[in-house]
């Protein structure tokens, strides 16, 4: 599949979550959730992050933006639903390393994947918290001898991105970054209602929810201006 450049950030235009995760698997690599901010706010070393992995959309700035450039099938492909679907499709034949969140959220998440999905392999978990480099080193040496097939990290951008480009040079599997994926598959935090989303509106929802990330949404706002006078 040829990848779309948006201010020098590559994304995949995805037709399916069906072919991102086939994709995931056949490259084995980083899959990186792309929005309106990352492709504003990148960096040289995030943006060769995102470039030398999987990109996909996860925000509908980027779905717009990929219309734009003539991709007019990509779909959103919201990250904390895609993990799930990774499990779902592959809990019986791969196994899974789960990072992020605080020590009580990783255990529930845990316990709910195991009664969700019973034959799940989980080799190991722990949590967000990695304070210092020898915590770091002992989590990748973990990681290579565990030899997971997926990777879940849980952690927010772009800290879980670095943390698993370091894990992907030791051990190559598929990594996913979840930012609070994991505070909302436990119901820890609610997620926008279904019409909400159905109607591309989770954004409204959470500066609703959230006031105070009405200065994110003015980075929004720009990013549409952008890409509808082709500025992007």
């Amino acid at each position: 599949m040829q990848v779309v450049n948006i201010n020098s950030i590559n994304i995949y235009p995805f037709q399916s979550r069906e072919m991102l995760i086939a994709s995931a698997f056949e490259q084995e690599k980083m899959l990186i959730a792309i929005n309106a901010e990352k492709i504003l706010h990148a960096n040289d070393q995030t943006r060769k992050i995102i470039n030398d992995n999987i990109g996909y959309a996860d925000g509908i700035g980027a779905v717009m933006a990929l219309k734009k450039k003539g991709k007019k099938n990509a779909v959103k492909i919201p990250g904390c639903e895609l993990w799930i679907d990774i499990v779902k499709a592959h809990h019986k034949d791969k196994s899974f390393y789960l990072i992020g969140g605080k020590q009580e959220v990783i255990e529930q998440t845990v316990q709910k994947l195991n009664a969700d999905f019973p034959n799940i392999n989980i080799v190991a978990w722990r949590n967000g918290y990695i304070q210092t480099e020898v915590e770091e080193n002992a989590l990748i040496n973990d990681i290579e001898n565990k030899k997971p097939d997926v990777v879940f990290v849980a952690m927010g951008s772009p800290k879980q991105e670095m943390l698993m480009q370091t894990m992907q040079q030791k051990h190559t599997a598929v990594y996913q970054g979840l930012g609070g994926s994991f505070d909302v598959y436990t119901g820890n935090v609610k997620r926008a209602p279904k019409w909400w989303i159905n109607h591309k509106l989770e954004w409204a929802y959470r500066l609703l929810k959230q006031p105070t990330r009405i200065k994110r949404q003015v980075h929004l706002l720009r990013f549409f201006l952008l890409v509808k006078f082709n500025k992007i």
